[in-house]
């Protein structure tokens, strides 16, 4: 059956109609590549690089579309890849592909195909929306220093207040009078907030709370 020519009717349906066909199934193959199993003594895979290998897929399906059959475009986009330079320090891969998805929108509004560029801009937020809500939280690591006169009776209340805040941790060996733990906490979570809940657990007031972030 031969392409429907500008105009006829049905002319912007059939691409959207491609694309709708197009856009799951590379998503869906690029998730069975990205998603494969590890074989023994193989490192481990990162949860950023999975997610971009499934998002290149999309963007190559993208691509296609807008070349369809025609060389012209093929060569156009063969050209602007090649003035494309992004020194930057990217420390997200998907940050890299995200471009590569704005590069390929960016081609299809240019060429006129508005429908195609608007779809699939879409389909590339959910893509990417699914994937980063599937993402575990980062965490931070701490060296907590509890230290008071009360210190000792209220452990129980303090150990209760760091794991209803989504926390994890362990305990150290201390002193009378001091209680010292290695946590780990949501990135998102204030550790002002957390100390001021363990202050507020002393009635006198007197309960002394030291943070220390380590790295790595």
């Amino acid at each position: 059956m031969p392409p429907l020519e500008a105009g006829e009717p049905g002319h912007a349906v059939e691409p959207l109609l491609r694309a709708a066909a197009a856009l799951p199934l590379a998503a869906v193959l690029g998730a069975a590549l990205a998603f494969r199993p590890v074989r023994r003594g193989t490192p481990r895979r990162k949860p950023a690089v999975i997610q971009t290998q499934i998002i290149l897929a999309v963007i190559g399906a993208v691509v296609m579309l807008i070349v369809g059959a025609s060389l012209a475009r093929a060569f156009g986009i063969v050209g602007v890849a090649s003035l494309v330079r992004y020194r930057a320090k990217i420390e997200d891969p998907k940050d890299a592909a995200v471009m590569l998805a704005a590069l390929a929108v960016g081609l299809a509004s240019g060429v006129g195909l508005y429908a195609i560029a608007t779809g699939c801009t879409v389909f590339i937020l959910a893509v990417l929306w699914l994937l980063e809500s599937l993402e575990p939280e980062p965490v931070k690591r701490f060296s907590l220093k509890i230290s008071g006169k009360r210190v000792d009776d209220l452990r129980p209340q303090v150990e209760a207040l760091l794991r209803g805040r989504a926390v994890r941790f362990e305990g150290r060996t201390t002193g009378p009078g001091e209680a010292a733990y290695e946590v780990y906490i949501p990135a998102r979570l204030r550790t002002d907030r957390l100390s001021n809940a363990v202050r507020d657990l002393d009635p006198d007031g007197k309960i002394e709370v030291e943070w220390d972030e380590k790295k790595g």
